[in-house]
This record gives structure tokens, C-alpha cells and sequence, in this order.
């Protein structure tokens, strides 16, 4: 009978799991902490987002430059083959309009439950509290050795996640075993993070939140790239899924320039404001301004920040003073001190390297029997349910490689 032995109790763990037992197989997975899933418990604020709508290809840009190597696990087992599994086992799951899907009871423990229920049926072996301090190549397998003891494994599975949220057990465990193993690590850091800024003006202004605007990156004086997404203000800096899905290419020491005005570029803001100011002149500059759909408490800081006073009427209004506020509307800059770090950061940005690792397989490309799932592979995904399937469906295709691999 083969061993397979998976490194971690998490969703990209567990689910090998349950997907790799059968006849044949004794499957065994060792979770350092108490208990297993502890990151999935706080995923969605513990409503765990699971997936996302709509066909599965268009999930591959959501990976940033990583989606063409999940193509193959992610077309083997699908965003429907998983809310399909889930519902065979009384987990109902509804859709969100922006397309992300949750548990329909909003609890991130029932799917938990399902995930280790599954798992005892099968016959997996689940022990928790047992740290993985050593696994080493031998001529016909692996040795792991834990905390209790050592075991021989025919197939090895890391599953450990990233480094992100360390207090869940999530510490990168599991790249010193994949180097220990002869694999190289992608520099690893925060994604999914909310960006710190250098003398952020709008501390008070915590939880303002704008749909759809158009955010520009610039580095060394360049435009990077240019999006649009949801911006939500923090008490030191931005976040929101328009910041959270960009940040693994952002930088400190980047320029983010924010419009606040969707849909209207520099050049039609200024006609626009002009338009305004000379039809209200008797008017406050202030009051013209919050004609806007702009919050007021956002508007009134904007008119500070250009250096006018609060009593100006628009008629006084100079033309440098206009242009001032039409380059904090339009091209609101901020310059990036650093992302939050990975105690609060989503996920891990980098990881075992993608070169060395079959797509089709999720077998080590230099070790046989070895295989990788989940967020300890160099792939992050955007917010709204891509991180997670992700992680069952790179698990899933490394089971059922290694079924059809077992004797």
C-alpha cells in the first residue's frame, strides 16, 4: 500500500486529501496547529468567499502573470465542480451580483465541517498538532519527520500556504522544505495588502469609499499601468479590491494618482469645473465643488489641500487655484511608503517556483513523487473567491495525479 503524505490541514491540503484516498493509498495529513483551516476559518471575514461566478477561462486573469499555469487545474476541476461538490454535501451556496459565491449560511465552519467530515469518511488520517520538522529524498519515497516521530512516504504533498496571516500557521513553512528538496523560491511578499503612504492627508477621512475609480502607478517618473476598481480610505493609506489586486506589483517608493471623478478625464474636469465657477460666482468654492458625487468631507479636505480658504466664493477663485483642485481630482497623489505586512496581508506573493513544477501535473519537475498545491506555489490571485479555488483545484489535480500514479 502507497503512502501519501500531505504537509498542511488547509484547504489545498485537506482537499488532496479527500480527492487522493481510495483503495490502495493510505493518505495522512499533518497540520501544525490544533486544528485544521484555521485561514479558512477568517476567509470573507469568516463567510469564506469559496469561488467566483461565471466560466472558469476567465479566471486566468486574475492571477496576474501566473494564470496561464493554472489553465490546466483549473479546467480539471472547475468553479461549478466545486459548488457542485459542496452541495452533494449539503453546503448550498449563493451568488453575490459582483459574482462572488459564499456558503448560503454565511459561515466559513460549515465548510470546515464538510471539508473534514469528507476527509473522515474517506479514511484519511488528520493529525493536528504535529509540525513537520524534516523531509528528506530517499532512494524509494521521503522520510518526514514530526514532533512524534518519522514516517516513510511513497508521495509527498506541500500544502503549507504562504506567509501571510502567521498566527493560522501560515509562516512559509513549507518553502525551507521546498528548498530543502532542491526547489527555488520566488522572492516572497505581501499581496492582497491595503498600501501605507507617506504623509497621508486623509487619516480622519477612514472609510470613505469610491466605486470604480481609475488609479495610475508610476515608478521612476513612468507610468507603470492605469485601472479602475473600488478605493477605500484607511487611517494610514488606501485599500479597497482596486488597491488589494494590485498590489503584488506595487512597489515602495511608487506614485499612485487616484481620479475621484469616474469617467472624466483631466481635460474634462477642468472645462467642467470652469463651467461651474463661472455660473456661481456668489457661490463658495466649496459648494460648487459639492455638486460633485463626491463625499463633502472629502470635498472640503481637497479645497484645503489646494490652499483655498474655506470662504472663497468661486468668482475670487484664481486660475491657479483651479487648476489645483482639478489636479487633486483627477491625479490625487500619494506616494507609497510600503504595504501592510504579511500579519494582515490576504495572501503571498511569490513562492516555489512555477518553471519547476509540471502545470499539468502539479509534480516537482526535479524531484519525482513530489507535488505542490495551494498558496506555497508562486501564485496569488485577486479578491473574490480566485486564491481559494485555486488552492482545491491545484489540490484536486495533484490527487488524482498521484491516484493514477499509485500502485
Amino acid at each position: 500500500m502507497d503512502t501519501v503524505v500531505i504537509v498542511g490541514g488547509g484547504p489545498a491540503g485537506l482537499f488532496c486529501g479527500l480527492q487522493a484516498a481510495g483503495a490502495g493509498r493510505r493518505v495522512i495529513v499533518l497540520e501544525k496547529k490544533g486544528a485544521c483551516g484555521r485561514k479558512l476559518l477568517i476567509t470573507g471575514t469568516g463567510q469564506c468567499n469559496l469561488t467566483h461566478d461565471g466560466a472558469v477561462t476567465e479566471f486566468l486573469s486574475h492571477y496576474g502573470d501566473h494564470g496561464k499555469f493554472l489553465r490546466p487545474a483549473l479546467m480539471n476541476f472547475t468553479n461549478l465542480d466545486l459548488i457542485t461538490f459542496f452541495a452533494d454535501r449539503g453546503v448550498r451556496t449563493v451568488t453575490e451580483p459582483q459574482g462572488k459565491v459564499f456558503p448560503a449560511s454565511r459561515k466559513a465552519t460549515e465548510v470546515l465541517a464538510a471539508l473534514l467530515d469528507c476527509c473522515r469518511e474517506r479514511g484519511v488520517e488528520v493529525r493536528c498538532s504535529e509540525p513537520v520538522q524534516e523531509v528528506r529524498r530517499e532512494q524509494d519515497g521521503f522520510l518526514v519527520r514530526t514532533g512524534a516521530g518519522t514516517c516513510h512516504a511513497d508521495f509527498l504533498v506541500i500544502a503549507t500556504g504562504g506567509a501571510s496571516y502567521p498566527a493560522t500557521g501560515s509562516t512559509g513553512d513549507g518553502y525551507q522544505m521546498a528548498e530543502s528538496l532542491g526547489h527555488t523560491i520566488a522572492p516572497v511578499a505581501p499581496a492582497l495588502a491595503a498600501v501605507l503612504v507617506d504623509g497621508y492627508p486623509f487619516a480622519d477621512l477612514a472609510g470613505i469609499s469610491f466605486a470604480g475609480v481609475t488609479i495610475s502607478q508610476f515608478r521612476e517618473n513612468k507610468r507603470l499601468r492605469q485601472h479602475t476598481g473600488d478605493l477605500l480610505l484607511t487611517h494610514h493609506g488606501l485599500s479597497g479590491p482596486g488597491i488589494l489586486d494590485h498590489s503584488r506589483q506595487i512597489l515602495p517608493g511608487d506614485l499612485l494618482k487616484v481620479s475621484f471623478l469616474p469617467g472624466m478625464d483631466r481635460d474634462g474636469v477642468a472645462r467642467d469645473l470652469e463651467g461651474r465657477i463661472a455660473a456661481n460666482g456668489n457661490r463658495l468654492v466649496k459648494t460648487v465643488l459639492a455638486e460633485y458625487p463626491l463625499p463633502e468631507r472629502l470635498v472640503r479636505r481637497l479645497v484645503e489641500m489646494a490652499g483655498i480658504p474655506a470662504d472663497m466664493t468661486a468668482a475670487h477663485l484664481s486660475k491657479q487655484g483651479r487648476n489645483g483642485l482639478v489636479a487633486l481630482l483627477t491625479e490625487c497623489p500619494f506616494v507609497v511608503k510600503r504595504l501592510e505586512g504579511f500579519e494582515v496581508a490576504m495572501v503571498t506573493r511569490g513562492g516555489v517556483d512555477l518553471k519547476e513544477v509540471n502545470a499539468k501535473t502539479m509534480e516537482s519537475r526535479l524531484v519525482p513523487h513530489l507535488y505542490f498545491a495551494g498558496e506555497v506555489l508562486d501564485i496569488d490571485g485577486d479578491t473574490g473567491g480566485y486564491n481559494l479555488q485555486a488552492a482545491f483545484s491545484t489540490g484536486t489535480l495533484a490527487a488524482r495525479q498521484i491516484a493514477a500514479g499509485t500502485r
